[in-house]
């Protein structure tokens, strides 16, 4: 058992203090972070605790979970490990750029399209390459 919780649904005024006091209750506090989104400040509305033992955090998980904090109830569960993806989705890379599944990555071909091409053309429009119109006799001499 991990003694590290995720707590969720959680008011976006709440800080890490009061997440610290709340669990206090069910004992020694290591750690208390509140997430927050990094362009403006505010609190995702979750956050962590991690408890000094497994007692502890298994006895602050059937005080808390389901139960209503600052008119919002508490979603209490063990926290997941991290993921070694990072935000963007992105596989892992060593120091020198490398996947770190070390698979090979697909080839681009350079002749089709790719958003960049499109991005700067009218709307309805795609760039193609143009072809000269063939010459016919029926077309009047200027």
């Amino acid at each position: 058992m991990a003694n590290k919780l995720y707590v969720g649904n959680l008011q976006w005024k709440i800080g890490f203090e009061q997440l610290q006091e709340l669990f206090s209750q069910a004992g020694q506090v290591v750690s208390a972070t509140v997430i927050s989104d990094r362009y403006t400040g505010r609190s995702k509305g979750f956050g962590f605790i991690e408890m000094s033992t497994d007692e502890e955090a298994q006895k602050a998980k059937e005080m808390f979970n389901g139960k209503e904090f600052e008119g919002r109830v508490m979603v209490v569960n063990d926290a997941k490990p991290k993921r070694d993806d990072d935000a963007s989705g992105q596989a892992p890379v060593d120091d020198q750029g490398v996947p770190a599944d070390d698979q090979a990555q697909p080839a681009i071909d350079p002749t089709e399209p790719t958003a960049d091409d499109i991005v700067g053309a009218p709307v309805g429009e795609v760039p193609v390459e143009e072809e000269p119109m063939p010459e016919t006799e029926d077309q009047p001499e200027e």
